[in-house]
Protein backbone atom coordinates (compact mmCIF):
# COMPACT_ATOMS: atom_id res chain seq x y z
CA UNK A 1 0.00 0.00 0.00
CA UNK A 2 1.50 3.28 -0.68
CA UNK A 3 2.16 6.06 1.69
CA UNK A 4 -0.69 8.26 -0.01
CA UNK A 5 -2.89 5.57 0.81
CA UNK A 6 -1.95 5.30 4.44
CA UNK A 7 -2.20 8.85 4.46
CA UNK A 8 -6.22 8.96 2.79
CA UNK A 9 -7.07 5.65 5.06
CA UNK A 10 -5.65 7.37 7.96
CA UNK A 11 -7.46 10.83 7.36
CA UNK A 12 -10.67 8.35 6.60
CA UNK A 13 -10.28 6.96 9.90
CA UNK A 14 -9.69 9.73 11.83
CA UNK A 15 -12.74 11.78 10.44
CA UNK A 16 -14.69 8.49 11.30
CA UNK A 17 -14.17 9.36 14.52
CA UNK A 18 -14.81 12.45 15.19
CA UNK A 19 -18.14 12.25 13.53
CA UNK A 20 -18.84 9.40 15.99
CA UNK A 21 -17.96 11.78 18.49
CA UNK A 22 -19.47 14.64 17.37
CA UNK A 23 -22.58 12.34 17.16
CA UNK A 24 -22.46 11.10 20.68
CA UNK A 25 -22.22 14.34 21.94
CA UNK A 26 -25.78 15.38 20.72
CA UNK A 27 -27.40 11.78 21.67
CA UNK A 28 -25.64 13.26 25.24
CA UNK A 29 -27.43 16.16 24.90
CA UNK A 30 -30.82 14.76 23.92
CA UNK A 31 -30.34 12.58 27.21
CA UNK A 32 -29.55 15.80 29.60
CA UNK A 33 -32.38 17.40 27.95
CA UNK A 34 -34.98 14.81 28.44
CA UNK A 35 -33.97 14.68 32.51
CA UNK A 36 -33.83 18.28 32.57
CA UNK A 37 -37.61 18.61 31.41
CA UNK A 38 -38.33 15.72 33.95
CA UNK A 39 -37.02 18.07 36.47
CA UNK A 40 -38.86 20.90 35.47
CA UNK A 41 -42.20 19.16 34.64
CA UNK A 42 -42.62 18.42 38.21
CA UNK A 43 -42.58 22.18 39.13
CA UNK A 44 -45.97 23.01 37.54
CA UNK A 45 -46.91 19.13 36.24
CA UNK A 46 -48.68 19.00 39.69
CA UNK A 47 -50.49 21.92 40.26
CA UNK A 48 -53.22 21.53 37.20
CA UNK A 49 -53.94 17.78 39.13
CA UNK A 50 -54.15 19.19 42.34
CA UNK A 51 -57.84 19.88 42.32
CA UNK A 52 -58.71 16.33 41.28
CA UNK A 53 -55.64 14.86 44.04
CA UNK A 54 -57.24 16.94 46.61
CA UNK A 55 -60.73 15.36 45.91
CA UNK A 56 -59.45 11.70 45.76
CA UNK A 57 -57.04 12.10 49.24
CA UNK A 58 -59.58 13.84 50.51
CA UNK A 59 -57.08 16.95 52.35
CA UNK A 60 -57.73 20.25 53.27
CA UNK A 61 -56.98 23.88 51.75
CA UNK A 62 -54.55 24.67 53.75
CA UNK A 63 -52.44 21.22 53.41
CA UNK A 64 -52.84 21.46 49.86
CA UNK A 65 -49.84 24.12 49.29
CA UNK A 66 -47.49 21.56 51.02
CA UNK A 67 -47.43 19.31 47.51
CA UNK A 68 -45.96 22.06 45.82
CA UNK A 69 -43.97 23.66 48.69
CA UNK A 70 -42.45 19.97 49.97
CA UNK A 71 -40.45 19.11 46.44
CA UNK A 72 -39.33 23.14 46.22
CA UNK A 73 -37.77 23.53 49.69
CA UNK A 74 -35.85 19.77 49.41
CA UNK A 75 -35.02 21.06 45.68
CA UNK A 76 -33.57 24.35 46.74
CA UNK A 77 -31.78 23.54 49.75
CA UNK A 78 -30.10 20.31 48.35
CA UNK A 79 -28.90 21.59 45.39
CA UNK A 80 -25.51 22.57 45.88
CA UNK A 81 -24.52 19.71 47.75
CA UNK A 82 -25.64 17.56 44.55
CA UNK A 83 -23.82 19.60 42.77
CA UNK A 84 -20.36 19.30 44.73
CA UNK A 85 -21.59 15.11 44.75
CA UNK A 86 -21.57 15.07 41.14
CA UNK A 87 -18.19 16.76 41.56
CA UNK A 88 -16.46 14.71 43.93
CA UNK A 89 -18.01 11.20 42.82
CA UNK A 90 -18.60 11.17 38.99
CA UNK A 91 -21.53 12.68 37.12
CA UNK A 92 -22.76 9.79 35.69
CA UNK A 93 -23.02 8.30 38.91
CA UNK A 94 -25.26 11.54 40.33
CA UNK A 95 -26.73 11.41 37.12
CA UNK A 96 -27.58 8.04 37.43
CA UNK A 97 -28.71 7.74 40.61
CA UNK A 98 -30.74 10.85 40.28
CA UNK A 99 -32.77 9.25 37.68
CA UNK A 100 -33.70 6.13 39.51
CA UNK A 101 -34.37 7.51 42.65
CA UNK A 102 -36.67 10.70 40.92
CA UNK A 103 -38.32 7.40 38.53
CA UNK A 104 -39.13 5.35 41.96
CA UNK A 105 -40.10 8.08 44.67
CA UNK A 106 -42.69 9.29 41.37
CA UNK A 107 -43.74 6.05 41.11
CA UNK A 108 -44.52 6.34 45.16
CA UNK A 109 -46.41 9.66 44.71
CA UNK A 110 -48.78 8.30 42.09
CA UNK A 111 -49.73 5.33 44.45
CA UNK A 112 -50.13 7.75 47.38
CA UNK A 113 -52.70 6.40 49.83
CA UNK A 114 -52.87 9.68 51.61
CA UNK A 115 -52.00 12.65 52.22
CA UNK A 116 -48.59 12.11 54.49
CA UNK A 117 -47.83 9.38 51.35
CA UNK A 118 -48.19 11.89 48.42
CA UNK A 119 -45.93 14.91 50.58
CA UNK A 120 -43.20 12.43 51.54
CA UNK A 121 -42.82 11.26 48.06
CA UNK A 122 -42.82 14.81 46.62
CA UNK A 123 -40.18 15.97 49.21
CA UNK A 124 -38.09 13.19 48.07
CA UNK A 125 -38.52 14.06 44.55
CA UNK A 126 -37.22 17.43 45.18
CA UNK A 127 -34.12 15.65 46.94
CA UNK A 128 -33.36 13.26 43.60
CA UNK A 129 -34.16 16.09 41.64
CA UNK A 130 -31.40 18.53 43.66
CA UNK A 131 -28.76 15.64 42.41
CA UNK A 132 -30.07 15.33 39.03
CA UNK A 133 -30.58 18.84 37.93
CA UNK A 134 -26.65 19.93 38.57
CA UNK A 135 -25.40 16.76 37.64
CA UNK A 136 -27.14 17.10 33.79
CA UNK A 137 -26.19 20.56 33.65
CA UNK A 138 -22.38 19.80 34.42
CA UNK A 139 -22.60 17.05 32.00
CA UNK A 140 -23.77 19.51 29.22
CA UNK A 141 -20.65 22.13 30.12
CA UNK A 142 -18.02 19.49 30.17
CA UNK A 143 -19.24 17.64 27.03
CA UNK A 144 -19.68 20.58 24.90
CA UNK A 145 -16.44 22.76 24.76
CA UNK A 146 -16.45 24.38 21.27
CA UNK A 147 -18.19 27.53 21.27
CA UNK A 148 -20.33 27.01 18.10
CA UNK A 149 -21.15 24.24 19.64
CA UNK A 150 -21.94 24.61 22.92
CA UNK A 151 -24.15 27.67 22.03
CA UNK A 152 -26.49 25.53 20.39
CA UNK A 153 -26.57 23.32 23.11
CA UNK A 154 -27.01 25.26 25.62
CA UNK A 155 -29.91 27.63 23.12
CA UNK A 156 -31.93 23.92 23.50
CA UNK A 157 -31.29 23.49 27.08
CA UNK A 158 -32.36 26.88 28.05
CA UNK A 159 -35.37 26.88 25.97
CA UNK A 160 -36.26 23.93 28.30
CA UNK A 161 -35.29 25.27 32.03
CA UNK A 162 -37.57 28.14 30.47
CA UNK A 163 -40.28 26.27 28.71
CA UNK A 164 -40.86 23.66 30.62
CA UNK A 165 -42.83 24.97 33.15
CA UNK A 166 -45.15 25.23 30.57
CA UNK A 167 -45.22 22.47 29.18
CA UNK A 168 -45.85 20.86 32.25
CA UNK A 169 -49.22 22.77 32.57
CA UNK A 170 -49.98 21.18 28.97
CA UNK A 171 -49.04 17.35 30.03
CA UNK A 172 -50.39 18.04 33.67
CA UNK A 173 -53.74 19.12 31.94
CA UNK A 174 -53.77 16.33 29.07
CA UNK A 175 -52.59 13.58 31.68
CA UNK A 176 -55.65 14.61 34.04
CA UNK A 177 -58.67 15.11 31.46
CA UNK A 178 -57.69 11.86 29.73
CA UNK A 179 -56.65 9.27 32.40
CA UNK A 180 -56.34 10.71 36.25
CA UNK A 181 -54.05 12.83 38.57
CA UNK A 182 -52.11 9.96 39.58
CA UNK A 183 -50.58 10.14 36.14
CA UNK A 184 -48.73 13.38 36.08
CA UNK A 185 -46.20 11.65 38.75
CA UNK A 186 -46.32 8.07 36.72
CA UNK A 187 -45.20 10.11 33.41
CA UNK A 188 -42.04 10.14 35.11
CA UNK A 189 -41.30 6.49 35.15
CA UNK A 190 -41.49 6.52 31.36
CA UNK A 191 -39.43 9.46 31.52
CA UNK A 192 -36.83 8.39 33.57
CA UNK A 193 -36.25 4.80 31.91
CA UNK A 194 -35.37 6.73 28.20
CA UNK A 195 -32.80 8.86 30.29
CA UNK A 196 -31.24 5.91 32.35
CA UNK A 197 -30.76 3.90 29.35
CA UNK A 198 -29.22 6.54 27.30
CA UNK A 199 -26.99 7.79 30.03
CA UNK A 200 -25.41 4.35 31.09
CA UNK A 201 -25.16 4.05 27.34
CA UNK A 202 -23.17 6.98 26.36
CA UNK A 203 -22.30 8.57 29.60
CA UNK A 204 -18.21 7.91 31.00
CA UNK A 205 -17.28 8.45 34.49
CA UNK A 206 -15.11 11.55 35.72
CA UNK A 207 -14.22 12.97 38.54
CA UNK A 208 -12.82 16.16 38.76
CA UNK A 209 -12.90 17.20 41.94
CA UNK A 210 -11.91 13.70 43.23
CA UNK A 211 -9.40 15.31 45.38
CA UNK A 212 -11.13 17.46 47.11
CA UNK A 213 -13.72 16.77 49.78
CA UNK A 214 -17.15 17.47 50.69
CA UNK A 215 -17.53 20.73 53.05
CA UNK A 216 -19.53 19.64 55.74
CA UNK A 217 -20.06 22.90 57.92
CA UNK A 218 -20.62 24.76 54.39
CA UNK A 219 -23.58 21.87 53.63
CA UNK A 220 -25.29 22.61 56.80
CA UNK A 221 -25.28 26.27 56.18
CA UNK A 222 -26.19 26.67 52.78
CA UNK A 223 -28.71 24.01 52.79
CA UNK A 224 -30.42 25.30 56.32
CA UNK A 225 -30.48 28.50 54.99
CA UNK A 226 -31.87 28.23 51.18
CA UNK A 227 -34.53 25.77 53.29
CA UNK A 228 -35.02 28.97 56.00
CA UNK A 229 -35.21 31.55 52.93
CA UNK A 230 -37.82 29.41 50.58
CA UNK A 231 -39.95 28.25 53.44
CA UNK A 232 -40.42 31.97 54.54
CA UNK A 233 -41.89 33.36 51.20
CA UNK A 234 -44.10 30.15 51.20
CA UNK A 235 -45.18 30.86 54.48
CA UNK A 236 -45.78 34.46 52.87
CA UNK A 237 -48.54 33.03 50.85
CA UNK A 238 -50.86 31.34 53.54
CA UNK A 239 -49.89 33.83 56.79
CA UNK A 240 -49.39 37.59 57.23
CA UNK A 241 -45.85 39.17 56.08
CA UNK A 242 -45.47 40.26 59.77
CA UNK A 243 -46.43 36.93 61.55
CA UNK A 244 -43.00 35.36 63.02
CA UNK A 245 -43.15 32.27 60.36
CA UNK A 246 -42.79 34.38 57.65
CA UNK A 247 -39.84 37.28 58.89
CA UNK A 248 -37.99 34.99 61.41
CA UNK A 249 -37.10 32.33 58.43
CA UNK A 250 -36.40 34.90 56.08
CA UNK A 251 -34.06 36.48 58.48
CA UNK A 252 -32.50 33.28 60.01
CA UNK A 253 -32.17 32.19 56.11
CA UNK A 254 -30.32 35.61 55.55
CA UNK A 255 -27.91 35.10 58.71
CA UNK A 256 -26.91 31.42 57.28
CA UNK A 257 -26.46 32.44 53.98
CA UNK A 258 -24.56 35.20 55.29
CA UNK A 259 -21.75 32.98 57.99
CA UNK A 260 -22.49 30.61 54.30
CA UNK A 261 -20.28 33.16 52.60
CA UNK A 262 -17.70 33.97 55.66
CA UNK A 263 -16.84 30.24 55.60
CA UNK A 264 -16.72 29.49 52.34
CA UNK A 265 -13.43 32.22 52.67
CA UNK A 266 -11.93 29.86 55.65
CA UNK A 267 -12.77 26.52 54.30
CA UNK A 268 -10.33 24.87 52.64
CA UNK A 269 -12.60 22.73 50.39
CA UNK A 270 -15.09 25.13 49.77
CA UNK A 271 -18.65 23.86 48.77
CA UNK A 272 -18.85 27.05 46.79
CA UNK A 273 -15.50 28.56 45.59
CA UNK A 274 -16.22 32.10 45.78
CA UNK A 275 -14.44 32.63 42.61
CA UNK A 276 -17.19 31.00 40.86
CA UNK A 277 -19.16 33.76 41.97
CA UNK A 278 -16.35 36.89 41.67
CA UNK A 279 -16.59 37.56 37.30
CA UNK A 280 -19.01 39.87 36.53
CA UNK A 281 -20.74 38.38 33.48
CA UNK A 282 -21.35 35.24 35.48
CA UNK A 283 -22.78 37.20 38.68
CA UNK A 284 -25.08 39.07 35.91
CA UNK A 285 -26.18 35.90 34.91
CA UNK A 286 -26.67 34.68 38.32
CA UNK A 287 -29.02 37.45 38.72
CA UNK A 288 -30.77 37.21 35.55
CA UNK A 289 -31.59 34.02 36.74
CA UNK A 290 -33.28 34.50 39.91
CA UNK A 291 -35.07 37.64 38.19
CA UNK A 292 -36.27 35.77 35.09
CA UNK A 293 -37.71 32.61 37.58
CA UNK A 294 -39.60 35.12 40.26
CA UNK A 295 -41.19 36.78 36.87
CA UNK A 296 -42.01 34.14 34.95
CA UNK A 297 -44.50 32.84 37.75
CA UNK A 298 -46.91 36.22 37.07
CA UNK A 299 -46.98 34.45 33.83
CA UNK A 300 -47.64 30.79 34.79
CA UNK A 301 -49.50 30.72 37.66
CA UNK A 302 -52.23 33.60 37.23
CA UNK A 303 -52.64 33.19 34.01
CA UNK A 304 -53.59 29.63 34.25
CA UNK A 305 -56.22 30.49 36.52
CA UNK A 306 -57.38 33.22 34.90
CA UNK A 307 -57.82 31.14 31.61
CA UNK A 308 -59.46 28.44 33.95
CA UNK A 309 -61.55 30.34 36.06
CA UNK A 310 -62.56 33.46 34.04
CA UNK A 311 -62.43 31.81 30.35
CA UNK A 312 -63.61 28.43 31.13
CA UNK A 313 -60.49 26.40 29.82
CA UNK A 314 -60.15 23.06 30.79
CA UNK A 315 -56.90 21.40 31.89
CA UNK A 316 -55.78 20.34 28.54
CA UNK A 317 -57.13 23.82 26.73
CA UNK A 318 -55.14 26.17 29.28
CA UNK A 319 -51.95 23.78 27.91
CA UNK A 320 -52.43 24.47 24.84
CA UNK A 321 -52.98 28.14 25.24
CA UNK A 322 -49.55 28.43 26.18
CA UNK A 323 -47.91 26.98 23.82
CA UNK A 324 -47.70 29.77 21.52
CA UNK A 325 -45.13 31.13 24.30
CA UNK A 326 -43.18 28.20 24.18
CA UNK A 327 -42.53 27.93 20.10
CA UNK A 328 -41.69 31.86 20.38
CA UNK A 329 -39.34 30.87 23.81
CA UNK A 330 -37.18 27.96 21.87
CA UNK A 331 -37.01 30.27 18.73
CA UNK A 332 -35.79 33.18 20.43
CA UNK A 333 -33.24 30.68 22.46
CA UNK A 334 -31.84 29.60 19.47
CA UNK A 335 -31.05 33.23 18.07
CA UNK A 336 -30.30 34.70 21.42
CA UNK A 337 -27.25 32.01 22.12
CA UNK A 338 -25.98 30.86 18.67
CA UNK A 339 -26.15 34.44 16.47
CA UNK A 340 -26.83 37.50 18.78
CA UNK A 341 -24.43 36.87 21.87
CA UNK A 342 -21.41 35.53 20.06
CA UNK A 343 -21.75 38.66 18.13
CA UNK A 344 -22.68 41.64 19.99
CA UNK A 345 -22.51 40.30 24.13
CA UNK A 346 -24.56 39.88 26.74
CA UNK A 347 -24.67 43.60 27.66
CA UNK A 348 -27.29 44.39 25.06
CA UNK A 349 -28.99 40.93 24.93
CA UNK A 350 -30.13 40.28 28.00
CA UNK A 351 -31.37 43.38 28.78
CA UNK A 352 -33.42 43.49 25.82
CA UNK A 353 -34.93 40.28 26.83
CA UNK A 354 -36.27 41.71 30.07
CA UNK A 355 -37.47 44.72 28.09
CA UNK A 356 -39.40 42.75 25.56
CA UNK A 357 -40.85 40.32 28.52
CA UNK A 358 -41.74 43.41 30.57
CA UNK A 359 -43.41 44.88 27.71
CA UNK A 360 -45.40 41.70 27.05
CA UNK A 361 -46.10 41.53 30.55
CA UNK A 362 -47.70 45.57 30.78
CA UNK A 363 -49.59 44.62 28.09
CA UNK A 364 -51.20 42.02 29.42
CA UNK A 365 -52.39 43.74 32.14
CA UNK A 366 -55.07 44.94 29.36
CA UNK A 367 -57.42 41.80 30.55
CA UNK A 368 -60.74 42.05 31.68
CA UNK A 369 -63.85 39.99 32.60
CA UNK A 370 -64.85 39.47 29.14
CA UNK A 371 -61.93 39.32 27.18
CA UNK A 372 -60.91 36.84 24.30
CA UNK A 373 -57.73 35.06 23.95
CA UNK A 374 -56.79 35.76 20.81
CA UNK A 375 -56.89 39.43 21.53
CA UNK A 376 -56.47 39.90 24.99
CA UNK A 377 -53.56 36.64 25.56
CA UNK A 378 -52.02 35.32 23.03
CA UNK A 379 -49.68 38.04 20.97
CA UNK A 380 -49.05 39.37 24.76
CA UNK A 381 -47.79 35.62 25.66
CA UNK A 382 -45.61 35.70 22.18
CA UNK A 383 -43.70 38.46 22.82
CA UNK A 384 -42.95 37.57 26.88
CA UNK A 385 -41.97 34.04 25.30
CA UNK A 386 -39.20 36.42 23.00
CA UNK A 387 -38.08 38.41 25.53
CA UNK A 388 -37.99 34.79 28.09
CA UNK A 389 -35.69 33.13 25.23
CA UNK A 390 -33.20 36.22 24.74
CA UNK A 391 -32.49 36.19 28.61
CA UNK A 392 -32.70 32.35 30.39
CA UNK A 393 -30.47 30.51 27.91
CA UNK A 394 -27.77 33.01 27.03
CA UNK A 395 -27.60 33.62 30.89
CA UNK A 396 -27.08 30.20 31.62
CA UNK A 397 -24.87 29.57 29.07
CA UNK A 398 -22.42 32.38 30.67
CA UNK A 399 -23.50 31.40 34.49
CA UNK A 400 -21.24 28.12 33.23
CA UNK A 401 -19.13 28.98 30.85
CA UNK A 402 -15.33 29.41 31.21
CA UNK A 403 -15.51 27.10 34.76
CA UNK A 404 -13.00 24.75 35.62
CA UNK A 405 -13.78 21.18 35.25
CA UNK A 406 -13.61 20.41 38.99
CA UNK A 407 -16.41 23.30 39.66
CA UNK A 408 -18.42 22.28 37.07
CA UNK A 409 -21.60 20.84 39.16
CA UNK A 410 -21.52 23.63 41.92
CA UNK A 411 -21.43 26.11 39.59
CA UNK A 412 -24.37 24.68 37.63
CA UNK A 413 -26.17 23.56 41.01
CA UNK A 414 -25.73 27.83 41.74
CA UNK A 415 -27.73 28.15 38.44
CA UNK A 416 -30.59 25.88 39.80
CA UNK A 417 -30.57 27.51 43.06
CA UNK A 418 -31.29 30.70 41.57
CA UNK A 419 -34.24 29.43 39.63
CA UNK A 420 -36.07 27.79 42.23
CA UNK A 421 -35.70 31.08 44.65
CA UNK A 422 -36.34 33.35 42.60
CA UNK A 423 -39.47 31.55 41.93
CA UNK A 424 -40.55 30.93 45.51
CA UNK A 425 -40.03 34.63 45.73
CA UNK A 426 -42.31 35.66 42.53
CA UNK A 427 -44.49 33.22 43.82
CA UNK A 428 -44.84 34.38 47.63
CA UNK A 429 -44.50 38.40 46.49
CA UNK A 430 -47.27 38.01 43.20
CA UNK A 431 -49.71 35.91 45.58
CA UNK A 432 -49.67 38.25 48.56
CA UNK A 433 -49.98 41.49 46.16
CA UNK A 434 -52.33 39.72 43.97
CA UNK A 435 -54.73 39.02 47.47
CA UNK A 436 -54.54 42.34 48.59
CA UNK A 437 -55.26 44.33 45.42
CA UNK A 438 -58.61 41.83 45.70
CA UNK A 439 -59.32 42.88 49.00
CA UNK A 440 -58.62 46.61 48.03
CA UNK A 441 -61.04 46.30 45.40
CA UNK A 442 -64.05 44.54 47.37
CA UNK A 443 -63.55 47.19 49.91
CA UNK A 444 -66.90 49.46 49.75
CA UNK A 445 -68.17 47.71 47.42
CA UNK A 446 -71.08 45.18 47.35
CA UNK A 447 -69.27 42.03 47.16
CA UNK A 448 -72.24 39.38 47.04
CA UNK A 449 -72.32 40.67 43.32
CA UNK A 450 -71.02 38.04 41.22
CA UNK A 451 -69.55 41.06 38.70
CA UNK A 452 -67.60 42.62 41.60
CA UNK A 453 -66.30 39.54 42.42
CA UNK A 454 -65.12 38.48 39.26
CA UNK A 455 -63.48 41.97 38.53
CA UNK A 456 -61.75 41.74 42.11
CA UNK A 457 -60.06 38.70 40.35
CA UNK A 458 -59.17 40.77 37.43
CA UNK A 459 -57.52 43.19 40.11
CA UNK A 460 -55.77 40.42 41.41
CA UNK A 461 -54.45 39.16 38.41
CA UNK A 462 -53.18 42.54 36.76
CA UNK A 463 -51.87 43.77 39.68
CA UNK A 464 -49.27 40.48 39.71
CA UNK A 465 -48.84 41.16 36.15
CA UNK A 466 -48.10 44.71 36.85
CA UNK A 467 -45.68 43.72 39.61
CA UNK A 468 -44.15 40.53 36.54
CA UNK A 469 -43.30 43.61 34.22
CA UNK A 470 -41.90 45.73 37.18
CA UNK A 471 -39.45 41.98 38.11
CA UNK A 472 -38.16 42.48 34.18
CA UNK A 473 -37.66 46.14 33.77
CA UNK A 474 -35.19 45.75 37.08
CA UNK A 475 -33.81 42.95 35.16
CA UNK A 476 -32.85 44.92 32.58
CA UNK A 477 -31.37 47.47 34.42
CA UNK A 478 -29.26 45.39 36.55
CA UNK A 479 -28.12 43.49 33.50
CA UNK A 480 -27.59 46.21 31.38
CA UNK A 481 -25.05 47.84 34.25
CA UNK A 482 -23.55 44.47 35.65
CA UNK A 483 -23.15 42.60 31.97
CA UNK A 484 -19.50 43.49 30.79
CA UNK A 485 -19.36 45.40 27.25
CA UNK A 486 -18.07 43.00 24.12
CA UNK A 487 -18.52 39.67 23.31
CA UNK A 488 -17.37 37.38 26.58
CA UNK A 489 -13.95 35.45 25.81
CA UNK A 490 -13.83 32.26 27.47
CA UNK A 491 -10.23 31.72 29.46
CA UNK A 492 -8.73 28.56 27.97
CA UNK A 493 -7.22 27.50 30.86
CA UNK A 494 -10.34 27.38 32.65
CA UNK A 495 -12.22 25.58 29.51
CA UNK A 496 -13.40 22.24 30.68
CA UNK A 497 -12.10 19.03 29.31
CA UNK A 498 -15.22 16.98 27.18
CA UNK A 499 -15.54 14.09 29.43
CA UNK A 500 -18.22 11.83 27.66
Amino acid sequence: MSPKTLTDSARSGAEQVASAASAKKWWILAVVALAQLMVVLDATIVNIALPSAQADLGFSDGNRQWIVTAYALAFASLLLLGGRIADLFGRKPAFLVGVVGFAAVSALGGAAANFEMLVTARALQGAFGALLAPAALSLLNTTFTDARERAKAFSVYGAIAGAGGAVGLLLGGILTDALDWRWTLYVNVAIAVLAFAGGWILLSNHRDAAGSKLDVPGTVLVAAGLFSLVYGFSNAETHDWGSPQTWGFLIAGGLLLAAFTWWQTRSSHPLLPLRILLDRNRAASYLAVLISGAGMFGVFLFLTYYLQLNLGFSPTKTGVAFLPMVAALMVTAQLGTTVLVPRIGPKAVIPLGFAIAGIGMAWLTGIGVGSDYVSAVLPQLVITGVGLGLVMPPAMQLATGGVAAEDAGVASAAVNAMQQVGGSIGTALLNTLAASAATDYLAGRDATSKLVQAQATIESYTTAFWWSAGFFAAGAAIAALLFRRGVPQQDADAAPVVHM
